[in-house]
C-alpha cells in the first residue's frame, strides 16, 4: 500500500499537463511579441528571402596623387593636388539574405563622376588644371551586417569591392597625347552605413559610402612632365544613397 502511494506522488494529472504546456506556449508567444512589437511591415518583409530595388545618388569624387622622385627635380611644377567634383549615381539594387541578420548584394550602377588634378607653377601665376569627366559602369558586390530591429528600423554596416569602367574615357584620343591620361578601369575597397526604413510596400535606405582606389589609374607617359612627376594616382569617391527596395 505504500509503494503503491509512493508511486503515485510521481504521477502528473493530465489537466496539469494541459496547463503546462498551455503556460509554455504562452511565454514563448509573450517572448515573440516582446521581440516583434512595433515591427508591423518589418514581418512582411523578413519572410523574403531575396528583393529587389532602385538606388540614386550623389558622389563627390577625387583623385589622391602621390609624388614621384621626379618631382623633386621639376623646376615648373611645385604643387600637385586633386580636387573633387560632383555627380550622381543611377543603379539596381539586388539583395540576397543569408540568415536573419547578413545580406549579400549586387549593386550594377552608372555613375557620372568629374575628378580634377591640379597643377601650381612656380613660373605662372595661375594654377593648370586637368579635368576628367567620366560615365562609369560599376559593379560592387557588398556584404551587410544589419542590426536587430526596433520599430520597424533597423541600422547597418556594408563593407565589399567594385569594379569601375570609364566609358567614356579619353585615356586612347590623339588628344590624350598632351594629357595626364588616366585608366579607364578601377577597383575600389568600400565601406558604409546606414538605416532601413520599414513601409507597408518597400523598404527605404538612406546610405552614405566611402571607396578606396586599390589600383593604380595613372597610364605613365614618359614624355609629358605632368606625369613622370607622379608615381602613382589613386581614386576616392565619397557616395550619400538613396535605396529603395521591395
Amino acid at each position: 500500500m505504500q509503494a503503491i502511494n509512493i508511486r503515485n506522488m510521481f504521477v502528473v494529472p493530465g489537466k496539469e499537463i494541459i496547463l503546462l504546456v498551455f503556460a509554455i506556449l504562452l511565454a514563448t508567444a509573450s517572448l515573440q511579441a516582446q521581440q516583434f512589437r512595433g515591427n508591423y511591415n518589418f514581418l512582411e518583409f523578413q519572410q523574403k528571402p531575396y528583393y529587389f530595388g532602385i538606388t540614386l545618388g550623389y558622389n563627390a569624387s577625387t583623385f589622391r596623387p602621390f609624388q614621384s622622385r621626379d618631382f623633386l627635380r621639376s623646376d615648373s611644377i611645385q604643387v600637385v593636388e586633386g580636387l573633387s567634383g560632383p555627380g550622381f549615381n543611377l543603379g539596381i539594387v539586388t539583395n540576397l539574405k543569408i540568415g536573419d541578420y547578413f545580406d549579400f548584394r549586387f549593386l550594377p550602377t552608372l555613375s557620372f563622376a568629374e575628378r580634377n588634378l591640379t597643377y601650381d607653377r612656380r613660373s605662372q601665376l595661375f594654377t593648370s588644371t586637368r579635368t576628367i569627366s567620366s560615365v562609369f559602369v560599376e559593379l560592387p558586390i557588398h556584404l551587410r551586417y544589419k542590426s536587430a530591429p526596433f520599430k520597424d528600423k533597423r541600422v547597418f554596416v556594408i563593407t565589399g569591392l567594385k569594379y569601375a569602367f570609364d566609358v567614356a574615357s579619353d585615356s586612347r584620343t590623339k588628344q590624350a597625347e598632351s594629357l595626364v591620361k588616366i585608366s579607364p578601369n578601377d577597383f575600389a575597397f568600400e565601406y558604409g552605413a546606414g538605416v532601413q526604413f520599414f513601409f507597408p510596400f518597400f523598404i527605404f535606405s538612406p546610405e552614405f559610402k566611402v571607396s578606396h582606389g586599390i589600383g593604380n589609374s595613372l597610364i605613365y607617359n614618359n614624355n609629358l612632365e605632368e606625369s613622370t612627376i607622379l608615381e602613382k594616382v589613386l581614386s576616392r569617391t565619397f557616395t550619400i544613397s538613396l535605396h529603395f527596395e521591395g
